[in-house]
């Protein structure tokens, strides 16, 4: 089996509002500093991967309050409240500026990357806030995937076990906090490439480990790339058996 091909993208890297609508955000810095603004230490994990494989990277810092570009475009959390009540054109405008530009980027290349490869695993690089609602999130990592696909299965599969193998005292879930088969990206690309061809995983790392409560954050990025490394070798290895399940 040819080695896949390797794509990063980044979709909540910042919580950049531009001039033209900070308007329609002043006062709220706390919350463009929040999980709801942007995703904390995803960008620079998405850098370090893509450095360290050699993969190319797809990234945006515009904010996901004025546009998320992990959601479809019918999606009502598309946009915040503040500009949800914009008018059509202008929240058109947007889309074009940002939301678009962006999603073709993100196909394109993994379209060229499948070309020359063969079959091409997307890492989505994502951060969850360690409380939601009140409600603990008890998780390190998550990987998240279509369990409908086997590729995606495997890989996430082999993923988990490497973590646990090397850091045993990370909780590392699989489909948590969220569903891999959620409205997103990934979702989307699926529905154009097949099963084989296309192998769309989300990485969601627990932001507490970005600030200094959490491990040596340095040190968790290392961590997640040296074990994405050896896990691409056992998923794409001739009839490689899957770990058993914990």
């Amino acid at each position: 089996m040819n080695r896949p091909g390797l794509v990063i993208t980044c979709e909540h890297g910042g919580n950049h509002i531009p001039a033209a609508y900070r308007q329609y955000f002043q006062g709220q810095d706390a919350v463009l500093q929040s999980h709801r603004g942007f995703d904390a230490g995803a960008l620079i994990m998405a850098e370090d991967l893509a450095k360290s494989f050699g993969a190319p990277l797809v990234s945006a810092t515009v904010s996901r309050l004025l546009v998320d570009l992990n959601r479809s475009e019918h999606n009502r959390t598309l946009h915040a409240i503040a500009i949800r009540h914009l008018p059509f054109a202008e929240r058109q405008h947007i889309l074009a500026r940002y939301y678009q530009p962006y999603r073709s980027q993100a196909e394109d290349t993994i379209r060229r990357t499948l070309a020359v490869h063969g079959s091409v695993v997307h890492l989505s690089s994502h951060s969850f806030t360690p409380v939601l609602d009140g409600q603990v999130r008890h998780a390190d990592i998550g990987l998240l995937y279509d369990p409908r696909r086997p590729g995606e299965r495997a890989l996430c599969s082999h993923w988990k076990a490497v973590l646990s193998r090397m850091a045993p005292q990370l909780i590392v879930r699989r489909n948590y906090p969220y569903a891999g088969r959620g409205d997103g990206l990934t979702s989307h690309l699926r529905r154009h490439l097949g099963p084989e061809a296309y192998l769309g995983i989300e990485l969601e790392i627990n932001q507490k480990h970005v600030v200094a409560t959490g491990i040596d954050w340095p040190a968790l990025r290392r961590l997640i790339i040296t074990s994405l490394g050896e896990a691409l070798l056992e998923s794409t290895a001739p009839d490689s058996p899957l770990p058993p399940a914990p």
